[in-house]
């Protein structure tokens, strides 16, 4: 796999020790006597986008395309590695979210079942770009393309990272960009990606484990003497 043209929202964190950002990773719809008003508010919005797609309102999903349509761009470049195929992928996501609404139950929220139809696709366009280069004998797929770089993001660093989330597993790499780059919650991911919290957890130390160990700077003789 070569270059992936990350689209970062920098900066990515690969510190073992848990992330800072003021407020719990996982936080808990209970503290405190129940959710917050903002999170009702989100998931009444949530149910009501469903409802509204559901009954065929093409309104609702212009709706669902100005929440989530850049994100989902963002992610699918991610996975994918260019913005050609990450604009057919957002597309064709989108055709099945209406084809398939109808089979939505509920059980996660309306937006991470989308997203969920997202990564499938994405794995989906993958698997189809690997078959098509087995058979054409072709490795123009290795060449790196050119993508815009990400404000703040050192060029340097940048590929350096690039290079070492090309040769985590897929389960890692899909999991560290989630979680670190796009934001989302491990109960989020394991819906997604339908694996357990404790494994999208899990799954993401190792990940984090294994770039610190490609990224880290190698050790000076004299500094191993000491």
């Amino acid at each position: 796999m070569g270059t992936m043209g990350l689209a970062l929202p920098w900066k990515a964190r690969i510190s073992s020790m848990p992330r800072e950002r003021g407020t719990p990773v996982e936080p808990s719809e209970h503290f405190a006597g129940g959710p917050s008003p903002a999170v009702v508010n989100a998931l009444s919005e949530d149910a009501a986008l469903a409802a509204a797609c559901r009954s065929g309102d093409l309104r609702a999903y212009e709706r669902l395309y100005a929440m989530h349509g850049a994100r989902m761009k963002n992610l699918a470049r991610n996975v994918l590695g260019n913005p050609i195929d990450a604009e057919d992928a957002v597309q064709e996501t989108f055709l099945k979210v209406q084809r398939s609404i109808a089979s939505f139950r509920g059980q996660s929220s309306f937006a991470t079942w989308t997203y969920r139809i997202l990564i499938n696709t994405c794995y989906d366009a993958r698997r189809s770009r690997l078959r098509k280069k087995e058979v054409a004998n072709d490795d123009s797929e290795e060449t790196p393309r050119h993508e815009p770089r990400a404000p703040g993001a050192h060029p340097a660093l940048r590929m350096a990272l690039e290079r070492a989330l090309a040769k985590l597993t897929q389960h890692q790499r899909d999991v560290f960009l989630l979680y670190e780059v796009e934001g989302f919650r491990h109960a989020e991911i394991a819906r997604m990606l339908e694996m357990t919290e404790a494994a999208s957890k899990n799954t993401l130390f190792q990940a984090k484990k294994n770039l610190r160990q490609m990224l880290e700077p190698p050790r000076s003789s004299a500094a191993e003497a000491r």
